[in-house]
């Protein structure tokens, strides 16, 4: 894991070499369109000042090199360094904003997981029906949605109607009134959390009653019934116990792409996330803040890949990691 996160470092700062100009560049840039009037000259920075902030930020230098200062600022000075727009630490920035996807995230998670597993399970009993048809439909049509849409109309029905906030962050404080400030939350994320469940519900319901009706096909279903167990017995605690392995399989990378997938939902009903954070990082080329955000995202891919595996091996014992 500590490998691959090495080279996935050393494959973002070559890319961010790759993009034209750098973080001093746009903010000359902003500089100069930004002051009017007689003074505007006065207000320009030299090429002798341009180049010495750039050798200060070391972004005068080959990207290996910069890598190399930057492993060496986090490894050695255990310090991500400051963000090169707000010039605030790093670590403050990604923090504040980290708790606030983490939950978001975290009730979408658990939100999404229980209703396609009941959905799922549900369904595969009523298979053949009307009802399994149109579920069926359904869930095709939520598979196929775009996304982005789904949030933009959810953000016009909320302006339209005006019964839902167009924010999905209260305005109200923390500490005056805890209670209050977490069902003014639960208001104002109700519906991005009713998108990201109804662009991810299609997928994942689809997925467990195909292998439900998969598994309740198998001879060992066959015997179970024979011998007279429970209908109910058979369904939750065998063949849902098999269903849960290529759900397993699959769910290695889900809270990594919640994370990286939530960037349009923070965008679209600014929700200070650490998605958005990341978009405005990438957009200023502020490395620091950039290189952070891609570090913490894959190393929960790599944890949530870890995890998986522990977990198939939990389920299934079947599974055994050892040499053949």
């Amino acid at each position: 894991m500590m490998a691959m996160l090495f080279v996935l470092g050393f494959g973002v700062f070559g890319l961010m070499s790759l993009a034209p100009g750098d973080i001093v560049d746009e903010y000359v840039k902003g500089q100069m369109f930004a002051v009017e009037g007689e003074n505007k000259l006065t207000h320009y920075w030299t090429p002798e000042q341009i180049a010495a902030a750039k050798h200060d930020l070391w972004l005068d230098r080959p990207f290996f090199i910069q890598y190399g200062h930057w492993l060496h600022q986090v490894f050695v000075e255990h310090d991500l360094g400051r963000s090169l727009i707000s010039k605030a630490p790093v670590l403050f920035l990604v923090s504040s904003r980290m708790i606030n996807s983490i939950v978001l995230n975290l009730i979408s998670l658990v939100f999404l997981t229980t209703a396609s597993f009941a959905l799922g399970i549900w369904l595969s009993s009523k298979a053949g029906t009307k009802t399994d048809v149109a579920a069926a439909f359904i869930s095709l049509f939520l598979n196929a949605f775009p996304g982005i849409l789904l949030l933009l109309l959810l953000q016009m029905f909320a302006a339209g109607t005006g019964w839902f906030p167009v924010t999905a962050y209260p305005t109200d404080a923390y500490e005056g009134n805890p209670v209050g400030f977490g069902f003014s939350y639960l208001y104002h994320i109700f519906l991005p959390l009713l998108g990201a469940f109804l662009g991810g519900v299609g997928g994942s319901l689809r997925l467990i009653r195909a292998t439900m009706l998969d598994q309740l096909g198998q001879p060992y279903i066959t015997a179970l019934r024979s011998r007279g167990v429970d209908e109910g017995r058979i369904r939750l605690h065998h063949a849902f116990r098999n269903t849960m392995n290529p759900f397993i399989t699959g769910s290695s990378n889900l809270l990594a792409d919640l994370f990286s997938g939530s960037l349009i939902l923070e965008i679209i009903f600014s929700y200070p996330g650490i998605g958005r954070l990341m978009y405005d990082a990438v957009l200023h080329k502020d490395i620091n803040l950039v290189m952070t955000n891609i570090m913490f995202i894959s190393a929960l891919l790599l944890v949530g890949m870890l995890l998986s595996d522990l977990a198939l091996a939990l389920v299934d014992p079947r599974v055994r990691f050892q040499k053949s």
